[in-house]
């Protein structure tokens, strides 16, 4: 299995309304950075996404890519790559515990560019994207934006 970089942040709400956030795939845009675009293109019979294609803006790295999603109960989410035009691989998920009076968000990611890459690149690069993850989605779901 290939090494995953992981992280976690507390944040001041309930895990529904953290996972909220987590699902409103149309509203990635306004708090990720790097996503300019998402469009649901499956969902599952309780209404979740089950694709989603995502636009990515990274600066130097552009990508167009469908991601497949899975639910696990009300807390979990995982998702993997299905089509791309950077990457070989991308996994990850958002598994919440609730902290006190808040939500403890862990988000794992492991990505293989096509690309050739140094693995200790390829783990910086990964928890950047976790990090800024994290910390928008901190924002988001503290400012109360729906």
């Amino acid at each position: 299995m290939a090494e995953h970089t992981s992280s976690s942040i507390t944040i001041e709400a309930s895990p529904a309304e953290v996972m909220a956030v987590i699902a409103d795939f149309g509203r990635y845009p306004d708090w990720t950075g790097e996503v300019k675009q998402a469009e649901v293109l499956a969902t599952d019979a309780a209404g979740r996404a089950e694709q989603v294609r995502l636009v990515m803006d990274a600066g130097a790295i552009k990508d167009d890519q469908v991601l497949g999603y899975t639910w696990t109960g009300d807390n979990e989410v995982s998702w993997t790559l299905v089509k791309s035009q950077m990457l070989r691989a991308l996994d990850g998920s958002y598994l919440l515990a609730p902290a006190g009076k808040g939500t403890e968000v862990t988000y794992k990611l492991t990505v293989d560019v096509k690309i050739p890459m140094l693995g200790m690149i390829k783990r910086k690069a990964e928890k950047v994207i976790i990090d800024r993850a994290l910390a928008g989605l901190k924002k988001r779901v503290e400012s109360g934006a729906k």
